[in-house]
């Protein structure tokens, strides 16, 4: 896959107020890219925040999603490094769950700080929204092969991650934060490769509790009536993980929340917004 530079192709219509916010700055996502089958051109931008800008793309072999991460300087300090970094971290995870279903086809990074992945016809999960009988019984089997392989999703608290398929299947997208354990040194990245062993499957084991947590959360509020009893009284027991992590995290959501609306006049990712992104 053939990349660009930021300066070349990426382009500003009008300047953009707070464009230290987005992950490419005052600039947009490419009108296209170039893939190893040929041009796919931009159709629309998902999200662009401080982190990373998600756009979909149209070309050859159908509908593509590319993944770029942050770009820009921060108050005149390098960023780059960090947009390489966690691209390359989910870039690994993907391919640690390329072939199960539920996950979309990851076809490869993108330039130095970007990925490309199938695009998943369907939507977010909405609030409020029925889906099939075997929605949720899928999502769990999944779940367990993900953990199965040493690894936790992390990110299922958020809805707008779980994908509703046009057939009515479900998938997971966004492995940015996903935590995978080896027990090889060399084959583990970052700080882990300094955690002892017993320590990092500590960690593993407190996460994917977090994911089954999550998930038959989301079943509850959306299948209930596909619940034992047993199930819906688990979906009401919070880990002391769980609670200490949205003691210390709840503070930092609303004050991003509240930055976000004051600046830019919306305080959620437009994936949560249903009728306005779908």
């Amino acid at each position: 896959m053939r990349g660009f530079e930021l300066d070349g192709e990426m382009t500003a219509d009008k300047p953009i107020r707070h464009a230290w916010l987005r992950a490419l700055g005052s600039k947009d996502m490419p009108a296209s890219i170039e893939l190893s089958d040929g041009e796919y051109k931009h159709v629309r931008t998902f999200k662009h925040d401080f982190f990373a800008a998600t756009g979909l793309y149209a070309g050859p072999s159908g509908k593509v999603v590319l993944k770029m991460g942050r770009l820009v300087s921060l108050f005149g300090l390098p960023m780059r490094w960090l947009g390489r970094w966690l691209i390359e971290r989910e870039l690994a995870n993907y391919q640690a769950v390329d072939d199960l279903e539920g996950v979309p086809k990851c076809l490869g990074r993108w330039n130095d700080t970007g990925l490309v992945h199938v695009f998943v016809e369907g939507h977010p999960l909405q609030r409020h929204e029925r889906v099939g009988d075997d929605f949720f019984p899928e999502l769990e089997r999944l779940i367990d092969e993900l953990h199965g392989r040493d690894m936790a999703y992390v990110d299922l608290e958020k809805r707008e991650n779980i994908l509703v398929g046009e057939d009515g299947s479900g998938f997971l997208i966004d492995f940015q934060i996903s935590w995978r354990w080896s027990k090889w040194r060399s084959e583990r990245r970052g700080l882990q490769r300094i955690m002892p062993d017993f320590l990092g499957r500590l960690v593993l084991k407190k996460l994917q509790a977090g994911d089954r947590y999550h998930l038959i959360k989301h079943r509850r509020r959306h299948r209930p009536d596909t619940m034992t009893d047993e199930q819906l009284r688990a979906s009401y027991r919070k880990s002391v993980f769980i609670v200490l992590h949205r003691w210390l995290s709840r503070p930092f959501t609303l004050t991003r929340r509240g930055i976000l609306k004051l600046l830019t006049g919306r305080s959620r990712s437009p994936k949560q917004e249903g009728p306005e992104f779908m």
